[in-house]
């Protein structure tokens, strides 16, 4: 089991011991689209069973905010006692945690905080900042900014979601390592774009991905010029750009792919990072937070103690929601047999036949 850096306050109404099968449990997930929230719930579902939680209403919202408020709310028809939500719109909710907190039901944040509510008992996720400044280290690293290389380097920023408070995080980590190198004109961002509002892709949509990246080298980049590194904080958005990029001639000995970066070591950026594609994804062991979450469901039912490792980071405009936050670790061409050795991918799975030896 993980180490616990810290507790939460004591949950209210526990319920007796040994009758954790009885109590139903809901899981409200963002869409089944992304394989990382397929595996996210699963995990999850694996470690509560553990602890003895065999009842679970698992929907799927498919990225649209009504749709999960809906069954959000028949989930509290139902009677779960607790909520597991990964929110499509981590602002939408507020009204439906309201009925919720009416009727004694604990809600636990998962992966993307709830906003504007003060119905979250707790939070799990990963240290969003974190990832970001990894993302941003690694292309610090290969451009050789660290080591006293000049440039200038051509570099474009990319973000997630506007309506995931993690977005912020994740940029917010990024921009603060890579900002002292354009002040300094190290670094050439040539579009002159930044931030969520002018960077940030839609539901992390890649083919909007794509088509942003289209744009960028049509405006920016058909005078000839490089683009040496892009910023992208999810494997989802990366698969896009590197589409575009290809599309646009990148990928050839004469003029090979910058630097791209990505989040959540999904197959399909694995395999693109071992055939000298994408160049990094961060990796977040979604065990890690799943365990979290099948304890902090644990404590919420029993009345004990909540685990979390942070109290003071996570403000969702109404509260500071206790949290535990999970640490995340860099994957490249260099180390990809991780993933392999520590059974978070299996390489005797047909996904990687001809690929992992």
């Amino acid at each position: 089991l993980l180490v616990f850096a810290g507790c939460a306050k004591q949950a209210d109404a526990p319920a007796a011991d040994g009758q954790t099968s009885d109590v139903l449990i809901g899981i409200s997930m963002p869409t089944h689209s992304d394989e990382s929230w397929l595996r996210h719930c699963e995990f999850t579902k694996d470690f509560l069973r553990e602890l003895g939680y065999t009842k679970f209403d698992e929907q799927w919202a498919e990225d649209v905010p009504a749709t999960q408020v809906n069954q959000i709310e028949n989930m509290i028809t139902k009677g779960a006692k607790v909520l597991v939500v990964a929110s499509v719109d981590g602002g939408a909710l507020t009204e439906v945690l309201a009925k919720a907190a009416k009727q004694g039901v604990k809600v636990i944040a998962y992966d993307r905080l709830l906003m504007n509510t003060p119905d979250v008992d707790c939070y799990v996720t990963f240290d969003n900042t974190k990832v970001g400044e990894a993302e941003a280290k690694y292309i610090i690293e290969k451009l050789g900014l660290d080591t006293g290389a000049e440039g200038p380097f051509n570099l474009e920023i990319f973000c997630g979601s506007p309506d995931d408070n993690n977005s912020y995080y994740f940029y917010d980590g990024a921009i603060a390592l890579l900002q002292p190198y354009i002040d300094e004109g190290k670094i050439v961002v040539k579009s002159g774009q930044f931030g969520i509002e002018q960077c940030g892709i839609q539901n992390w949509d890649g083919a909007v991905a794509q088509t942003r990246m289209d744009n960028l080298i049509t405006a920016y980049y058909s005078d000839g010029s490089t683009l040496d590194a892009v910023l992208v904080p999810y494997d989802g958005l990366s698969i896009g750009v590197i589409s575009s990029l290809k599309n646009a001639g990148y990928g050839t000995a004469d003029r090979p792919l910058p630097i791209v970066t990505g989040q959540d070591a999904e197959v399909a950026s694995v395999k693109s990072i071992i055939a000298g594609e994408q160049a990094q994804t961060v990796w977040k062991d979604f065990r890690k937070p799943a365990e979290i979450c099948a304890q902090m469901v644990d404590a919420l039912v029993k009345g004990t103690e909540i685990p979390v490792n942070d109290t003071t980071t996570y403000d969702n405009g109404v509260k500071v929601v206790p949290a535990y936050l999970c640490e995340v670790d860099n994957i490249d061409a260099s180390n990809y047999m991780k993933l392999f050795e520590s059974g978070f991918y299996d390489k005797a799975d047909d996904t990687w036949a001809g690929i992992v030896e």
